[in-house]
């Protein structure tokens, strides 16, 4: 079968990228997207330049953006990238990342990101012992899923929080930093809590999921910043962030009323019900546009949803479940 394969070139960070089209012979069922780049590389153009290695799913050399989703080249398959209406296989260097060269980006910031969450087991506790420190299935189980990551960084191309903040370490510094979190033999537990606490770490995920969709091991590193937004949650001696008293308020609206009231939200989240003056007159301009707008109603217009017992009992529910 012919393929029309469109890639991306660019010869430098500074120079402008241009689309270069090549048509291929290859059966789209057993055909990987990396042994098509090899078949051009090879057979058409020996300029193309792209990372690979393993060709097993295992050193994530070879991410890129394939038909507009970031992934490895060595496991996608044409067949499963281009769907019944595409014309065409586009190869794009991953997002998010300098360009250095063709499909090859700079992956300095990546991990220099990675470091910023100290992903390793703390010193202390990997002192040489006359003994194995041995885990427990259960123990090693609560860290598998993190651990899977091959920091190919097929999430951080398609972060959005990413693309829009510098200060953001990534979804896949935060798996990692979530799977030493999880790991029993580190004991700089409350240290990493209050760490990611700050900003620049868990807070500043926009929770668009695209880490989780193109994710080639199901690290799902959503999950993983959720699961150590629960930790900081559950501190009570960490000082309340902006961001904790956001999801606080959000619970607590919900439960009060069915759904959250607007005009209570900002000055309770922004303003921290009255205490900082300072924010509270930042958000105040903002609140008279929205209701001269008609996009939120007076307070004293403000309904209680009709199903706000129902959804009072069942955060009630859940908040006892996890007390069990």
């Amino acid at each position: 079968m012919n393929i029309t394969v469109k890639l991306r070139r660019q010869t430098s960070r500074t120079s402008e990228p241009t689309y270069q089209t090549f048509q291929i012979e290859a059966d789209p069922d057993r055909t990987t997207v990396l042994d098509a780049l090899i078949k051009i590389q090879s057979e058409q153009d020996g300029s193309v330049s792209f990372r690979r290695n393993c060709r097993n799913a295992i050193c994530g050399s070879c991410s890129m953006r394939i038909n507009g989703r970031s992934g490895l080249a060595c496991q996608k398959h044409i067949s499963e990238v281009m769907g019944d209406h595409d014309m065409e296989l586009v190869i794009e260097p991953m997002q998010n990342l300098p360009v250095i060269k063709d499909l090859i980006v700079d992956m300095a910031k990546f991990w220099d990101n990675l470091h910023k969450v100290d992903p390793y087991v703390s010193t202390s506790s990997r002192k040489i012992s006359k003994t194995e420190f041995l885990q427990s299935p259960e123990q090693r189980a609560k860290l598998q899923a993190a651990a899977n990551c091959i920091l190919c960084g097929s999430c951080y191309s398609e972060c959005n929080a990413a693309a829009v903040s510098d200060r953001f370490v990534g979804p896949h510094a935060l798996a990692k930093a979530y799977r030493v979190m999880a790991d029993n033999r580190d004991d700089q537990t409350e240290e990493r809590v209050a760490k990611y606490n700050e900003s620049g770490f868990v807070w500043d995920c926009t929770r668009c999921y695209n880490c989780n969709e193109v994710c080639p091991v199901e690290v799902q590193p959503l999950d993983r910043i959720s699961q150590i937004k629960h930790e900081i949650l559950a501190n009570t001696d960490l000082p309340e962030s902006t961001a904790q008293r956001h999801r606080h308020t959000m619970v607590e609206l919900v439960k009060e009323d069915g759904w959250i009231d607007e005009s209570k939200f900002g000055v309770r989240v922004v303003g921290d019900n009255f205490r900082d003056l300072k924010g509270l007159l930042s958000i105040f301009p903002l609140g008279i546009r929205m209701i001269l707008s008609g996009k939120m109603p007076y307070p004293w217009q403000f309904q209680k949803s009709e199903g706000a017992v129902e959804a009072k009992a069942l955060i009630e529910a859940i908040a006892s479940a996890k007390d069990k």
